[in-house]
């Protein structure tokens, strides 16, 4: 069986405080064994204090990106390496903001995703339609050429994998797929890694982002092929994460 996860991304929200209040919060209300696995990425700069804040408690450490360089002449940039180092265990790949804002590929978040299993660390590749796609029942073919790049790496570049599906239309808007509809784009999406081999659809967790909040996480979580969730604004607030992970 797949073991849920719920992974919470923080995007560019966060200070001393405000690290230190969620984590207690969210580490004390899950106890010592959650029965899925719960993730955090906050922004770079807070990643070594989240590390020892989490020290002792079963919530796992992700970053929001990377590049997919080891070094170099790339200012700005973070490697793999770097984070393995200061404590994530995963690692966000291709998010529809990095997509929209920083123009990034297909073929460098295949390439990212590549050099994060490279360094140990889990990647999770984001791929999602935009609203004019979906109304030209283009989901489908867009999703799949996000994908292939990722889908012809070896199969060592593969392990660990996990996707999420996040259409942008309901990325922020309070605008949810149904329970149904996200089924069938996780269906839909299983069937491709499962064109790859059977047992890369078997063991890749695809979580669904999309305005995921307390009172429609459940009905989400129940579709079979939706392995928990990527969660954005409501993972600032501890009480609504919370409620969350125990609906998975």
């Amino acid at each position: 069986m797949r073991q849920p996860l719920v992974a919470g991304n923080w995007k560019l929200q966060g200070s001393d405080a405000f690290l230190k209040d969620l984590l207690t919060g969210l580490s004390t209300g899950l106890g010592a064994a959650p029965t899925a696995e719960i993730l955090v990425a906050p922004p770079f700069v807070y990643l070594p204090a989240a590390a020892a804040i989490l020290a002792d408690s079963p919530i796992k450490l992700a970053a929001q990106n990377m590049n997919q360089h080891e070094k170099g002449a790339y200012t700005g940039e973070v490697s793999a390496a770097m984070l393995k180092e200061v404590g994530c265990e995963y690692v966000i790949i291709g998010h529809s903001e990095r997509r929209e804002y920083y123009h990034e590929t297909s073929e460098a978040v295949a390439e990212k995703c590549a050099a994060a299993v490279s360094a140990g660390l889990k990647p999770i590749v984001c791929i999602g339609e935009s609203l004019a796609t979906r109304e030209a029942n283009q989901t489908e073919a867009w999703l799949a050429d996000q994908l292939a790049p990722v889908l012809a790496l070896s199969d060592e570049s593969l392990t660990g994998l996990v996707m999420a599906y996040e259409p942008i239309w309901a990325i922020g808007t309070g605008e949810t797929a149904s329970p149904e509809q996200a089924q069938a784009v996780h269906e839909f999406i299983r069937s491709k890694l499962n064109n790859r081999s059977a047992e890369l659809a078997e063991t890749t967790r695809i979580l669904y982002g999309g305005s995921v909040k307390a009172h429609n996480a459940a009905a989400l979580f129940s579709m079979s092929d939706i392995d928990g969730g990527l969660i954005g604004g409501a993972s600032l607030d501890s009480d609504s994460f919370l409620s969350i992970c125990e609906a998975v």
